[in-house]
């Protein structure tokens, strides 16, 4: 009898416990994209300038072309004058979260995959691109990815 107990609360505590693993995100660190990267690991340096003039905004490299299974360390740059931000994911995730930005413009990223940056300051993402595809690098500040703010990420 107590054995049959046992198995019950073994059976019952993965599933209780993966309710509550992630609650804001059903996928876990695993995108479609890929998953973040490991700072300790090896990784190959790209930098991405964010600038704002003449009212363009815009990423410098646009496009970003990447090995399959490659760790990328993305050193990042703000040039501009206002905040900016970068946000990797598929175009179709990153245009849903432009569209919850709208309601909430000063949204603060805690994901690995994002990053916000004030005017003349850096930061960096380390990212590991583990599926081949096409994806989305945006600024999702609302007027930044309408003005030019985006990119693509080609993984080979």
């Amino acid at each position: 009898m107590a054995f049959k107990i046992l198995i019950g609360a073994l059976v019952a505590l993965p599933l209780a416990t993966a309710a509550l693993a992630d609650p804001g995100h059903s996928h876990g660190d695993v995108r479609a994209y890929g998953e973040p990267g490991d700072p300790k690991k090896p990784a190959r340096v790209v930098q991405v300038l964010m600038r704002d003039a003449g009212g363009k905004m815009e990423f410098i490299p646009g496009r970003i072309e990447v090995k399959k299974g490659e760790q990328i360390r993305f050193l990042l740059q703000n040039n501009g004058n206002t905040d900016h931000e970068i946000v990797i994911g598929t175009l179709e995730e990153n245009l849903k979260h432009a569209i919850e930005m709208q309601k909430n413009p000063d949204m603060e990223h805690d994901d690995p995959n994002a990053k916000r940056l004030a005017p003349r300051k850096s930061g960096q993402i380390v990212w590991k691109f583990t599926k081949a595809g096409e994806f989305d690098f945006s600024c999702l500040i609302p007027g930044h990815r309408e003005s030019g703010m985006f990119g693509t990420i080609v993984v080979k």
